[in-house]
């Protein structure tokens, strides 16, 4: 068993100055020029969500995404989250218009659906959105079968949201459901993690940067 650290009694107990070194550690050790102010809001919550500044090198987004995320949460359109985790990481206090966080994967119908087709539940989840979905904002943060579905409605013709968070996670899936919204995301802002990486913590931060105030990114 290895001895206590000499420094156990030293660490940072503050949590405005564990904030404030976080981010500026994060400013620190990465290059952050090729984001715009609203785009690094995002790639730095991501950052501090998973401690990984190699991350950014996997950011992909469209032009002005992230632009298009804030607008459509300033006015106050709802999130759509593929599974309960990414909802509850959300901070409700950030959110600029007490936006409805709507998650459906719980929903009997989704279930129903889900046996019916030989899918997954979140997948079946997904069609349970359209009626709400235009102008709102999907994050995807499980789930690599519910972006897959989600582009396949879109193909079908239904509503488009002004931003889709792509960041399913795992070895089946993840990065080629991602690689197809960013070859093909049917006229959508996207903002994605390439390859493997990603989970519900990086889908919640990346709303949460949408709602950073921008004069202290």
């Amino acid at each position: 068993m290895s001895a206590v650290p000499d420094s156990i009694d030293g660490y940072v107990r503050d949590p405005q100055e564990i904030y404030r070194r976080s981010f500026a550690t994060i400013e620190r050790e990465t290059d952050l020029g090729r984001f715009s102010l609203a785009m690094r809001a995002v790639a730095l919550r991501l950052v501090h969500a998973c401690g990984m500044t190699d991350l950014l090198d996997d950011l992909i987004f469209s032009e002005d995404a992230a632009e298009a995320g804030r607008n459509a949460l300033k006015a106050g359109m709802p999130v759509f989250t593929d599974v309960e985790m990414v909802r509850a990481g959300i901070t409700p206090s950030r959110l600029p218009a007490a936006n409805e966080l709507i998650c459906t994967l719980n929903d009997p119908c989704a279930r129903e659906t889900g046996k019916a087709k030989g899918t997954t539940r979140s997948a079946a989840a997904v069609d349970l959105w359209d009626e709400r979905l235009a102008g709102a904002v999907v994050a995807i943060g499980n789930a690599p079968t519910a972006l897959y579905r989600l582009l396949e409605r879109l193909d079908e013709g239904c509503p488009k949201p002004a931003l889709i968070v792509g960041m399913p996670v795992g070895f089946v899936g993840a990065a080629e459901s991602k690689a197809e919204l960013a070859s093909n995301p049917r006229g959508v802002p996207f903002i994605a993690i390439a390859g493997r990486r990603g989970g519900s913590a990086l889908a919640a931060a990346a709303v949460n940067g949408l709602c950073e105030k921008l004069e202290r990114a």
